[in-house]
């Protein structure tokens, strides 16, 4: 199993990353990497929202990009801001969906907007990143700055 990365970002802020094959069972791997990230950053109350919008976003890379592979990213902008990333090589932009009661699928990015502080896409050259923003509470973070 790859190892995830663990770097600072152009913008000094900490995160973790890691490359995952685009298949269903990614989506265990990075409910991992959020709820060690949120370990990490001591954000433990974010973990569990956190990871359900992992697994939703990478759940729609599955579905819908292409190539072999998705890259999560978790970053900590502020000090109880997280970031919750999937790059995938589709550039067609997520769209939020009004799914019927007899339908299956279709609620993922409804339960990312009820979950997310905010959450969008970004354009790539080469594809796009779906992304959402947790806060939490910044009691005691003054000490766990990385």
């Amino acid at each position: 199993m790859p190892q995830p990365a663990t770097r600072a970002s152009r913008t000094g802020s900490p995160r973790y990353s890691e490359t995952l094959p685009r298949e269903p069972g990614s989506a265990s791997t990075a409910r991992r990497l959020v709820r060690a990230a949120c370990a990490a950053w001591r954000l433990d109350d974010l973990a569990d929202d956190g990871a359900l919008i992992v697994s939703e976003l990478v759940s729609n890379a599955v579905r819908h990009a292409r190539r072999g592979s998705i890259r999560v990213v978790v970053e900590r902008h502020e000090a109880a801001c997280v970031r919750i990333g999937v790059v995938d090589f589709s550039k067609a932009p997520p769209v939020r969906r009004v799914p019927g009661t007899e339908d299956e699928g279709g609620r993922g990015l409804a339960l990312v907007t009820e979950l997310a502080e905010e959450w969008g896409s970004d354009p790539l050259p080469w594809g796009k990143r779906v992304w959402a923003e947790l806060r939490g509470r910044e009691v005691g973070l003054a000490r766990t700055a990385g």
